[in-house]
């Protein structure tokens, strides 16, 4: 029987993902085999700096992208959120699975369980491994300060519950949702974030066997829904050492697109939203046949077209806030975060 070797993290949350992909390939391929090899990356052992000062683009992919690069792995399943906009010429993202919740959640340190982030105290820590974070809610919430939290999912709940330090931190509600730790999620309602809830699937780019294997798990929505995303963050060069959010959603033919830049304090921001006419295919149609990738992604089974139209839209409302001043912001948000 075919063995199918599939590249992980090693964090709990990291297994539960990919053993969810795997059961889907699983029934859909019954005479193949999978196994999983899980694996530490940089951004698992530097856990003492925060992510917007390594300077590392491919914090949470590099060891595994070697992986595949060295034909010990086949395939690679990630949090979509942790893949750079650009990819290694080598590698290509090969699935999108159905996103999950996209939005942010406030989970509360026990003695705090029943606030809100408007009734903490004032000079509450929160936590928060995003600069992106830590920029929207400081203008909201000015009483409160933010620090830098990193770790798993695991780590950061035990750093929360165990230490005096935080009074609350700031997760991905799609993550608590897949440990099972939905009774962690406190009333506030968050914003939602680039690519949060989605898990991308990496292989070789020129892996065609594999690409046909893992191409069904492409959903049609959030595919295209990514794409726009992507496209808008390259086009602004956004990342973790920069606070960009962008949103997606998807309403009678429609999709909208909202983006917006923070300074890192959050006093100064900008924020569009534009939409565009998308044809979301019920099922899988035939798509490009040549060097289909866009933004890393390779979709053979979804129209080019609408693949096209998503990317334009995301690359539109980047020059949209460019042309508005929003590179001045990020410029400012870069050089400070470098002086830190």
């Amino acid at each position: 029987m075919r063995v199918i070797r599939v590249g992980t993290r090693k964090s709990q949350l990291a297994r539960i993902q990919t053993d969810t992909v795997v059961a889907m390939l699983k029934a859909l391929y019954p005479g193949l085999q999978f196994e999983i090899i899980a694996m530490s990356t940089t951004g698992d052992k530097i856990l003492d700096t925060a992510l917007s000062k390594i300077g590392e683009k491919s914090l949470f992919t590099k060891e595994l992208e070697h992986a595949l690069e060295r034909n010990e792995v086949d395939l690679v399943v990630h949090s979509l959120k942790d893949l750079p906009t650009v990819l290694p010429p080598a590698f290509t993202i090969g699935a999108i699975c159905k996103r999950e919740n996209p939005c942010d959640a406030v989970v509360f340190h026990p003695k705090f369980v029943g606030k809100t982030l408007e009734t903490l105290p004032e000079r509450s820590v929160v936590g928060t491994s995003s600069l992106r974070r830590a920029a929207q809610l400081k203008r909201k919430f000015p009483h409160l300060e933010f620090k830098s939290i990193r770790g798993n999912l695991n780590t950061r709940l035990r750093k929360l519950d165990e230490l005096q330090e935080f009074s609350a931190i700031i997760l991905a509600t799609a993550g608590l949702q897949r440990m099972g730790w939905q009774n962690r999620v406190g009333p506030d309602i968050l914003g939602c974030f680039f690519h949060q809830g989605a898990l991308g699937v990496e292989v070789r780019a020129k892996d065609q066997d594999i690409l046909d294997l893992v191409g069904v798990l492409h959903d049609p929505e959030t595919l295209l829904r990514c794409i726009a995303e992507r496209a808008f963050l390259r086009h602004l060069e956004g990342g973790c050492s920069v606070p960009v959010a962008v949103h997606t959603a998807m309403k009678d033919g429609q999709l909208y697109l909202t983006g917006g830049v923070w300074s890192l304090d959050g006093s100064d921001s900008m924020q569009e939203t534009m939409q565009a006419t998308i044809h979301v295919p019920a099922q899988h149609e035939d798509g490009p046949e040549d060097d289909p990738q866009l933004v890393g992604i390779t979709a053979r089974n979804i129209p080019r077209g609408a693949q096209l139209a998503a990317e334009n839209l995301g690359i539109s409302l980047a020059r949209l806030l460019l042309n508005k001043g929003a590179k001045n912001i990020l410029d400012v948000a870069r050089q400070l975060n470098d002086a830190h």
